[in-house]
């Protein structure tokens, strides 16, 4: 009889940690959800823009416990024009925190085009030789010098020094799920430009190379955990 009542104590708890846990990126700018074409933002050099089209890939993304990491490849696509919402299961364990890749790995960048998020309708393929765009921010600004002031970052790079896949890393309160089963992620636009990223004086950037790789290294200061 006990050890019935323990194993039924065993599979509750078991059933609890195994939940599905809500994952929702919120792409912010200045404050305030992203609205794409009409709103005017302005960057950290007082240069004003509006965004078009915001789109980028998390991949790999784990709720992190003390325990070893287990980490399943997945890749999604985040695009401001969607809700973007991803569920996963919450895992066994004192939970420390959330990680995620920002971008493509280099094994799925080498096996050329593929579907679901790594469709390329989804206008993320650059070619069989650059892989795919982990990044892509585009729209308007007058501080802009290229044709009809637009922007184009397209951001992307999967080979030796020019990698702009980066890891990100958010801790986690561990009483964070007590009470939810659910997480919001900030992006925030405004972090984008720093690291000297001027849209006057680079407002395209459509290829692998040291520039895309500099504005890279800021995506690991544009994701906190909403409050």
């Amino acid at each position: 009889m006990i050890k019935s009542i323990l194993l039924l104590l065993l599979l509750g708890n078991n059933c609890i940690a195994q939940k599905n846990v809500t994952i929702l990126f919120k792409n912010i700018a200045n404050k305030n959800k992203i609205e794409l074409d009409n709103t005017v933002y302005k960057n950290i050099f007082d240069e004003n823009y509006t965004i078009s089209k915001l789109k980028y890939y998390v991949s790999n993304i784990e709720l992190v416990t003390l325990k070893k990491r287990n980490t399943k490849k997945s890749v999604y696509l985040i695009n401001e024009k969607n809700e973007n919402i991803i569920t996963i299961k919450k895992p066994f364990g004192k939970i420390i925190g959330i990680a995620f890749l920002i971008g493509v790995d280099s094994a799925l960048n080498c096996s050329g085009a593929q579907n679901g998020a790594l469709d390329p309708l989804n206008d993320m393929f650059w070619t069989w030789n650059n892989g795919y765009t982990m990044f892509k921010l585009e729209g308007k600004s007058d501080s802009s010098k290229a044709d009809n002031n637009r922007i184009e970052h397209h951001i992307g790079g999967y080979k030796g020094e020019y990698k702009t896949m980066q890891n990100i890393f958010l801790p986690l309160d561990e009483n964070y799920f007590t009470k939810k089963n659910s997480i919001t992620i900030i992006m925030n636009l405004d972090n984008y430009w720093t690291n000297n990223i001027k849209i006057s004086e680079n407002p395209i950037v459509a290829t692998p190379g040291k520039m895309a790789k500099l504005v890279a290294e800021n995506f690991v200061k544009l994701f906190s955990i909403q409050k």
